[in-house]
């Protein structure tokens, strides 16, 4: 202890001041800090201790490519002529018996659209479905021509389509169709049928999304896409919806709505919407016509039918453009998320939860849970386009386009 002191006392006396002249004082020198500034070089080699870093090796997935389409046996059927026109040329007057089913695509006739040389249907026949015309020679428009050996009296058979309802489209076209009647000047009255000959039909492009979603036009088994882009009214087109799963959850795809075009610009005129209300088809209802959702197969495939048409005042392109969207194959079919089709007896789903399907004729509005489920993550949307659809009148158009 008494060296400790003895250490100590030495070590005060060094700090003592200096004396100096008068005018003259010296500062105790500084001590030097205990801890010395670290340089640059040592802090990064401490650094250097903590270990090497890992090369990133992740990279996005590669979605798979799509298997080609293997060939098969395309037999393209052509509607053949409908009988359905009959004359009957009498001595002093004509009948006419015209089937509503003129076309033989199983869309009937209207009958109030359909006149003889001006003069209304007489008569229908609701079992056979069958319009009736009577008229004198002289009326209806009839018009007499006279050659050396016959006198012929010759009719216009007219029928004019208007658009479905509320919608700008038709399922038929316009057709005139001549009637004469041939009397010989010396012999008995004798009459002959004519059978029409018009044939409608029109052709289809498909055109894909690049994306998850996409929109196919399929055979008639489903099974392949369509190799052929002919079409005829009265035709079914079926249409495939479907969504790629690649790294998602399991996905289940829904048509949230469609319109049909005359061009590719979705907003262009004239425009028909035949799938809204967050998937309800109401082609059915609007036209009476057969379209519909198939019963759902797959979850992250949908399959509708929708009835060839074509719009009343176009040069006959059609693009048919509709939003898709796709939810967890786990979620509930609601009313925002439905394939609905339209019957004569109600609206049915395709997913058997008939109850969704309550809101078609009025407004199935997003709820609140669906508006949730889009903000977190569980839904997504695209847009895929059909088209263009091309009408033809005439079969020769069909020879040059096959």
């Amino acid at each position: 202890m008494q060296k400790l002191q003895k250490d100590d006392s030495h070590l005060r006396e060094q700090w003592k001041p200096i004396q100096a002249p008068y005018g003259v004082q010296y500062q105790r020198p500084q001590v030097a800090p205990l801890i010395p500034n670290l340089a640059p070089s040592s802090i990064q080699s401490k650094e250097e201790f903590q270990g090497p870093v890992k090369e990133l090796t992740w990279k996005f997935p590669v979605a798979p490519e799509e298997p080609a389409q293997p060939d098969f046996n395309f037999d393209f059927q052509q509607p053949k002529p409908s009988n359905s026109l009959a004359v009957q040329c009498w001595e002093d007057g004509i009948h006419v018996e015209v089937k509503q089913d003129f076309f033989g695509t199983g869309q009937l006739l209207v009958p109030s659209l359909m006149s003889l040389g001006g003069c209304g249907v007489v008569d229908i026949d609701a079992a056979a479905r069958v319009l009736i015309f009577h008229s004198a020679l002289q009326d209806c428009g009839g018009e007499i021509v006279v050659t050396e050996d016959e006198l012929v009296y010759i009719f216009t058979l007219d029928y004019r389509p208007t658009a479905l309802q509320s919608t700008p489209i038709v399922r038929s076209s316009g057709v005139t169709i001549g009637i004469e009647c041939h009397y010989p000047r010396r012999q008995n009255v004798s009459s002959n049928d004519l059978e029409p000959t018009w044939i409608p039909f029109i052709s289809t492009k498909v055109a894909k999304d690049i994306l998850v979603f996409s929109l196919n036009l399929m055979t008639d088994d489903w099974m392949f896409e369509r190799p052929s882009n002919v079409f005829f009214l009265g035709d079914m087109l079926n249409i495939q919806t479907s969504v790629k799963q690649y790294n998602h959850i399991p996905l289940r795809i829904f048509v949230d709505n469609c319109v049909a075009t005359a061009g590719p610009d979705v907003n262009s005129a004239p425009m028909y919407s035949f799938i809204e209300n967050h998937g309800c088809l109401t082609d059915a209802k609007y036209t009476d016509s057969s379209s519909n959702f198939l019963p759902r197969v797959q979850d992250d495939k949908l399959q509708f039918q929708l009835e060839a048409f074509r719009f009343q005042e176009s040069s006959g392109a059609i693009y048919i453009t509709c939003l898709l969207r796709a939810s967890g194959a786990s979620s509930q079919i609601d009313e925002d998320h439905k394939a609905c089709s339209f019957r004569t007896n109600g609206w049915v789903s395709s997913d058997g939860s008939d109850p969704v399907c309550g809101c078609c004729d009025t407004s199935c509005g997003l709820r609140t849970d669906s508006v949730l489920s889009k903000v977190l993550g569980f839904q997504w949307e695209g847009k895929a386009q059909v088209g263009p659809l091309q009408v033809w009148e005439s079969k020769s158009q069909v020879k040059n386009v096959v």
